[in-house]
């Protein structure tokens, strides 16, 4: 019989020429279990997605639940499904009043996809910004947002009049001017390896804005659903964007994005013409009810406002000497070593101890950690032994 690591390589497109291949049997919590019964410790949540676990109880009830009322009924947006209002409305309760209105789609990437539509199309105006290493998704107009020309070169050409500033430098701020449709961001940069800006550059960037009428797209794709020590990174920062991008973890496990603004901004898509932005899938009925039964485990056991508690720990229990900074806040960080060739020796040395790590798209000296929300104290534990005898090892 072939087996299904062969049956992988043969069909399944692949991303790389070295893919990690683990071939995981069913997960749990904070574990991956493999067909041959190991139990690996998941420092990575699939990329910052299973905010509260593997196959929470609540999603999976949730996800059963719906699945024997209803599944596809219709394209978003033509009749009403209870998931998609009740979702929308618990999100809404989330945000300040100016973000009242959820556009549903199925990832990150289409999220981006139809903010940038929208900007567009509310301004009339072309340019758009992002900044030098930001990532937004590989579809084309997200990909032409991206601030890495390593992956973008490759797909050109790609969208015109997009252009990149220096992410927390408050001099580039003059190139928003009125031509600017958005200016996208991350508030916290991931693939970058987990950069942050001082809060005063956020209020600089949200004037410069405000004064050019300029609209201010935030990425919160891998900082949002409780990622960060609060609901949303923003409310850390004192200002608001005009429009909001989220995915990965506001799923549990399951796939859906969205974008946020508020009610005028978003009617531009239903005239001139109507269906301005459209999708089959988006706010798909089984990924709605698993994103609430998510958002409300996480504000029930204020999951998000332990992250904060839970980071203090991993920064007092990592302690091998070759970290030389821990950035970042919340369950989302990033190990820096300065060695691109140690991370990878790291990540190879933890998997074959049963821990799961990885490195950044745009910065492989750094090992990335952003767990569940749900791991515990003795779990962090548990993974900061691990991660410490790795690097020793990975020395030698």
């Amino acid at each position: 019989m072939i087996s299904q690591r062969s049956l992988f390589l043969r069909h399944l497109a692949q991303t790389s020429d070295a893919p990690l291949a683990l071939e995981i049997e069913r997960a749990s919590g904070i574990y991956l279990y493999t067909k041959e019964g190991r139990a690996i410790l998941d420092l990575i949540s699939g990329i910052a997605v299973s905010n509260i676990g593997h196959c929470h109880p609540a999603v999976v009830k949730a996800v059963q639940r719906q699945s024997e009322t209803f599944m596809h009924v219709m394209v978003y947006g033509e009749i009403i499904q209870s998931p998609q209002v009740l979702l929308a409305e618990a999100i809404s309760k989330t945000l300040p009043s100016s973000l009242d209105n959820v556009y549903f789609v199925n990832s990150g990437s289409e999220a981006v996809e139809g903010a940038l539509k929208l900007a567009k199309r509310y301004t009339g105006r072309i340019n758009m910004i992002s900044c030098i290493n930001a990532y937004h998704g590989s579809s084309h107009g997200s990909l032409s947002v991206m601030g890495n020309e390593f992956f973008k070169q490759s797909f050109r050409p790609l969208l015109p009049g997009i252009s990149h500033i220096r992410f927390g430098h408050i001099e580039d701020l003059d190139q928003i001017t009125e031509q600017t449709a958005a200016l996208i961001i991350e508030p916290i940069q991931g693939e970058a390896g987990v950069m942050m800006a001082d809060p005063s550059y956020f209020v600089a960037l949200h004037k410069r804005c405000q004064e050019t009428g300029c609209l201010l797209l935030f990425d919160e794709i891998q900082s949002g659903f409780g990622r960060t020590g609060s609901f949303w990174f923003f409310e850390q920062l004192g200002i608001t964007p005009d429009i909001l991008i989220c995915a990965k973890g506001m799923g549990g496990g399951m796939p859906i994005g969205a974008f946020i603004s508020n009610r005028d901004i978003m009617r531009t898509l239903t005239h001139d013409p109507f269906l301005g932005h459209i999708t089959t899938f988006g706010g798909h009925p089984v990924s709605c009810a698993a994103s609430l039964a998510t958002l409300l485990h996480i504000q029930e056991q204020e999951l998000h406002l332990q992250a904060s508690t839970k980071e203090k720990i991993f920064r007092s229990k990592l302690t091998h000497p070759t970290i030389k900074e821990i950035r970042g806040t919340g369950l989302m960080l990033a190990i820096e070593l300065e060695d691109a060739t140690l991370v990878q020796r790291t990540i190879a040395k933890a998997l074959e101890k049963g821990l799961l790590t990885d490195w950044f798209l745009f910065k492989d000296t750094a090992l990335r950690l952003a767990p569940p929300l749900t791991i515990t104290e003795e779990e962090i534990d548990k993974a900061c032994m691990i991660l410490n005898e790795s690097l020793t090892e990975a020395l030698n």
